[in-house]
């Protein structure tokens, strides 16, 4: 159990430092003006953060999802393992429930990591900047707005959250018998890889316009005056003011992203069990890097 915890959590630091580029791309597709675009694609949003702000800008608001690693980690896979072992049988429907269960309780600490990671990659460069940091970010907003400050967005952190873990977990299960991934197997690895890359793929699928409301309600009020009252109002007033393609705001970098870092973190999962265990280890699922993320 240790183990799997330790090497999830090696996998997981490896996921977010691969995708922390294409996160900070898809939060500031997603909040950006629509009267006056900043970014016209996502290229050209990978582009301009570069040549404004140099590559460093693309890791804004790193240390946030990197300090909440350890504890999201500990809680997906203590709860998705418990919760599973308590229903009894390995079935796609229990996996489906226990990633929900994993999904649901670790957005005690995932909402207010990508509260503060959300600040920090849209505020402004320079010795002005507002936030010095993730822990400075969290106390300027406790101080200001108390509990339920940091805890902005918790709803739909949740709705997204719950569903989009019991996708991920459903769908790794299904592909890795269908890839019959069994310990000793010819190229486990990259069967592994593949399983757990489309997994990322599908769990955003499942739930991304919940995504860019939960963007847009951390981010209110942080340019400006408060817009949204609320998750239906946010959703109501983002459709009327872009249609419907505004919950697709940010996909592709997100799509981009979530291949490459559920691949990392497996890749990373795998050395650190073979290391640890010997060749014969198969690695446990890891977490989704939402940030959430992957």
């Amino acid at each position: 159990m240790a183990l799997d915890f330790l090497a999830g959590c090696a996998g997981g630091v490896a996921g977010v430092l691969v995708g922390h580029p294409f996160d900070t791309v898809k939060v500031r597709l997603q909040v950006q003006s629509v009267e006056k675009p900043q970014y016209r694609s996502t290229m050209h949003c990978f582009q301009s953060i570069i040549k404004q702000e140099s590559v460093l800008g693309l890791y804004k608001g790193l240390s946030s999802p990197l300090m909440g690693l350890t504890f999201i980690n500990a809680l997906v896979f203590g709860v998705q393992g418990n919760t599973l072992r308590a229903l009894g049988c390995d079935t796609p429907l229990n996996q489906f429930l226990a990633g929900a269960a994993a999904g649901a309780i670790q957005c005690v600490v995932c909402c207010p990591m990508e509260l503060a990671k959300t600040r920090l990659q849209l505020q402004d460069t320079g010795p002005a900047r507002a936030y010095k940091g993730s822990l400075d970010c969290l106390a300027q907003i406790y101080r200001r707005e108390g509990l339920r400050g940091i805890n902005r967005g918790m709803l739909s952190t949740l709705l997204r959250e719950t569903p989009s873990f019991g996708v991920y977990f459903l769908t790794y299960d299904v592909l890795t018998h269908a890839l019959d991934c069994e310990p000793g197997a010819p190229l486990l690895v990259p069967k592994l890889l593949l399983a757990g890359g489309t997994s990322g793929i599908t769990s955003w699928l499942s739930t991304y316009p919940m995504d860019v409301v939960k963007s847009r309600l951390q981010a209110d009020g942080l340019r400006g005056a408060p817009r949204y009252r609320g998750i239906v109002d946010c959703a109501r007033q983002s459709y009327q003011a872009e249609g419907w393609r505004v919950f697709t705001r940010g996909l592709t970098s997100t799509l981009l992203r979530a291949f490459p870092v559920n691949a990392a973190t497996f890749a990373t999962v795998t050395v650190v069990l073979t290391y640890a265990r010997g060749p014969e280890a198969t690695p446990a699922a890891p977490t989704l890097a939402h940030p959430s993320s992957l």
